[in-house]
């Protein structure tokens, strides 16, 4: 009986990794498709995760935007406006028991890693200027 509930939660997670990355490839896909000719630019956004909740009703889409270093925020702003014309877009090509309500949030985990590795690149630029020899 054990084995049966850790199995039952086991296709649960995988079900959510599977309806997450359904999701974020077709929020990624709506968004270049139909906002890239707006004043918006698509083009600067990466859609980095979607987190659904396990019933479905939301979902937490973690967005990455390339540039635009002042109005980043707003452009979260303006997706979250226009979430319900992302959803209806969506909800033509995804079929689940829930659409998700979208909630979209500004990712700075690729800024962040990006700058932790500037850091280590000037450490190791330090390093070989205080040990030439090495």
């Amino acid at each position: 009986m054990m084995s049966s509930i850790n199995e039952e939660r086991l296709m649960g997670t995988s079900r959510m990794v599977r309806v997450n990355e359904l999701l974020k490839r077709e929020i990624a896909e709506d968004l270049h498709r139909n906002f890239s000719g707006t004043d918006f630019d698509a083009a600067a956004i990466t859609v980095t995760r979607v987190e659904c909740a396990p019933d479905l009703r939301d979902a937490n889409v973690y967005i990455s935007i390339f540039g635009h270093q002042y109005d980043k925020h707003d452009m979260i702003r303006t997706l979250n406006r226009r979430r319900q014309e992302i959803v209806r877009l969506m909800i033509k090509r995804v079929k689940l028991k829930y659409t998700p309500r979208l909630h979209f949030h500004l990712d700075e985990s690729l800024a962040e890693g990006d700058n932790i590795l500037t850091i280590l690149h000037e450490l190791e630029q330090e390093q070989e200027q205080n040990n030439p020899e090495s």
